[in-house]
């Protein structure tokens, strides 16, 4: 980690972090799959489908094929939900990375570079509603260089930047498979505060959970 520099954010780098971005959120795809697949509904439905089929047509293999295809219809309809989610992030703030995080005075963009090469990021602007709280978003690392230390180190630079500025709390939104990020953040003395579902058919249908974590400074600036 000696050699991991981690730097505010410039024009330059806006590509790559991007790309670090996009590259990171693909990779929940998989275990997201597989959650959904383990709700009862998806089970009873696949099921359902199964034993109607086999029932009706006295064939093995035509239940076989629809079960098939259904779980690479589902794949395919996660994966574009995924892809919406990462252009809309990747055409909003993150295509206006100095006007939504370094014009303002108490929000920032920061990159982990190693070597010349960008290859981390993380970001924090205030909370909307919630005028004593940054939110921490944007947090990423390429699969090359976890197991390093540098997500925490990220972390720790949003955390800093909090009790600069005068902040009472930090706050993020992770979702329920990303396992890695939740023992991050509750190893760093994060709490998580409530789980909440997205206002959408498909997350209710898969009880895809949101948690929200805090962290509470003390008024000296360390962590309660």
């Amino acid at each position: 980690m000696s050699d991991v520099e981690i730097r505010e954010y410039r024009d330059g780098d806006a590509s790559t972090v991007r790309e670090i971005f996009s590259l990171g959120m693909s990779e929940h795809v998989p275990a997201s799959f597989v959650h959904i697949l383990k709700q009862p509904l998806s089970q009873m439905l696949l099921m359902c489908t199964f034993c109607t089929l086999l029932a009706s047509s006295k064939s093995f293999m035509l239940p076989v094929l629809a079960v098939t295809l259904l779980l690479a219809a589902a794949r395919q309809m996660l994966v574009h939900k995924f892809n919406t989610y990462i252009d809309n992030c990747c055409s909003t703030d993150l295509s206006t990375i100095g006007e939504t995080y370094m014009a303002p005075r108490d929000a920032c963009f920061w990159v982990a570079e190693s070597e010349g090469r960008v290859v981390g990021m993380v970001a924090c602007l205030p909370r909307n509603g919630d005028p004593d709280c940054l939110e921490l978003k944007r947090m990423s690392v390429r699969r090359s260089h976890r197991r390093m230390g540098m997500a925490k180190k990220l972390c720790r630079t949003v955390v800093e930047f909090t009790r600069d500025r005068g902040f009472a709390s930090v706050v993020l939104i992770t979702s329920v498979v990303q396992t890695d990020a939740q023992k991050l953040y509750e190893g760093m003395g994060f709490r998580k505060v409530r789980e909440f579902l997205e206002p959408d058919v498909t997350a209710k249908l898969s009880n895809f959970l949101l948690l929200e974590y805090r962290l509470d400074l003390c008024k000296d600036g360390t962590e309660k």
